[in-house]
This record gives structure tokens, sequence and C-alpha cells, in this order.
């Protein structure tokens, strides 16, 4: 099994890690470990094309709406003064 070295890994980190690993009866290492292979286990989500299909994904669960498209009706000729 192979071994990785995490340098520069800020105090805050560190600390959260090692509340989680006490709250899990397991070792900082033991909870690195299972929160890896949880994170890289999990699907990939396929990242929206564009701004408006990224804002539909996002609320296509609220379901649609349906807005009443008004009549179209001449432009008024401009004033002359």
């Amino acid at each position: 099994m192979a071994s990785i070295t995490i340098r520069q890994l800020p105090e805050e980190i560190k600390r959260k890690l090692k509340i989680r690993a006490a709250e899990h009866s397991r070792s900082m290492e033991q909870e690195a470990r299972d929160f890896l292979k949880g994170a890289l286990q999990r699907p990939k989500r396929e990242q929206p094309k564009d701004l408006a299909e990224a804002i539909r994904h996002r609320f296509a669960r609220f379901g649609g709406v349906e807005l009443e498209i008004p009549p179209r009706e001449p432009t008024p000729e401009p004033r002359s003064r």
C-alpha cells in the first residue's frame, strides 16, 4: 500500500481532522484515509456548459415556471417635435 506526506497542512485543518477522528474513535491517519476514499468514490458531477445551463440545473428540482407571454404589439412611431 502506498504512503503520502501532506506538507504545509494548515493547523486549522489538522485540528478539524483530529476532532473528527476522535468523534469516530479512530486515528487521524485512518480518518484521513476514509475521508479521501469516500470523497473519491462519489460520482463526478458533470459541469454545465454555460451559465444558463448551470442555473437551470441548480433550480430544476423546484420545477419549471410557466410565464404568460404578452401579445406582441406594433412599436409606436416616435413623436416629432
